[in-house]
């Protein structure tokens, strides 16, 4: 494999530090777009010890794939983001990965044809929309992800962490979930003008999963022709395998353009699960473990295959 230093969206206000890997032979590849999870993230979408996109770019390089991967824009720009108003995920995320397509099919190297998306997490509940405005992707890859709204996975989890937690946590989860239960009643009744105006801390306000759910994934998938292979970890304790991998089965099941994947002993980063138990999540991600060759090398089959 070799690596290019690259700058997404060099002459707009969100310049981002990125790397184009291509492997070493020549001719035009295939060639996919990374999209993080939530939260603010580099280019490896570094979290604790794990490098899932640094890993998947160096894998897929292996098999004749090229990879563009990019920090967030959250990551570099977080401070100027949250002075400006309102941000939703089409700022946060959507206008990154439409650029990282363009620059690949610009590129000679790439076969324009056979560029994909691979979203990870929040990237995979967005990833249909990001198709549908203006990716055009050949083909989509959703790595854990969700039909769930964000709200809903977000009281999800701060339940989970609840019935997990000793006594004197657990009253405070109550606590917030009381207050984000209050702040998400009525969200679709509410106004655009109504739910910009309710702040919910780090730069975004309602109208950020207002919007976000007014653009459901199975509104995109229920649709979609093109290829789509849906991944998930069975010991994936932030999405899991019996509620969000089966509501994708049971959204799209039986067609013909839908692959599914899933690996019992792997969790969100899909490295071998350790805990199984989302308030030691920090312990979880601190210990050094790479993406294996089952995923990496079912991934860059189903690429290859189109």
């Amino acid at each position: 494999m070799k690596t290019e230093q690259i700058v997404l969206g060099k002459d707009t206000n969100y310049p981002l530090k990125g790397i184009l890997s291509l492997p070493e032979a020549g001719g035009k590849f295939p060639a996919v777009v990374f999209v993080h999870g939530s939260g603010s993230s580099n280019m490896d979408e570094k979290v604790g010890k794990l490098t899932p996109f640094k890993d998947l770019a160096e894998g897929l390089a292996r098999y004749g794939i090229a990879s563009v991967r990019y920090d967030k824009r959250s990551f570099t720009h977080g401070l100027k983001m949250m002075k400006e108003s309102c941000i939703t995920v089409r700022e946060e995320t959507i206008e990154d990965a439409i650029l990282a397509a363009k620059l690949l099919r610009e590129d000679q190297r790439i076969d324009p044809n056979k560029v994909f998306i691979v979203g990870h997490s929040m990237g995979a509940m967005l990833a249909p929309r990001i198709d549908a405005e203006g990716g055009n992707f050949a083909g989509l890859v959703l790595m854990a992800g969700t039909l769930r709204k964000m709200e809903d996975i977000l009281l999800y989890q701060t339940r989970e962490m609840q019935a997990s937690s000793g006594k004197l946590l657990a009253w405070i989860l109550e606590k917030q979930i009381k207050k984000l239960e209050a702040s998400f009643a009525g969200l679709y009744e509410m106004s655009d003008e109504e739910a910009k105006t309710k702040n919910m801390g780090g730069g975004t306000t309602l109208y950020y999963f207002k919007e976000m759910g007014m653009h459901p994934a199975e509104r995109y998938l229920e649709t979609i022709t093109k290829p789509v292979l849906i991944m998930q970890g069975g010991k994936d304790f932030q999405v899991k395998a019996d509620l969000d991998f089966a509501g994708y089965r049971a959204l799209l099941d039986g067609r013909d353009n839908v692959s599914f994947r899933l690996y019992e002993n792997l969790n969100h980063a899909f490295v071998p699960g350790i805990y199984n138990d989302i308030t030691k999540a920090k312990k979880e991600y601190n210990v050094e473990r790479h993406i294996g060759e089952n995923v990496i090398g079912d991934l860059a089959n189903w690429i290859l295959a189109i």
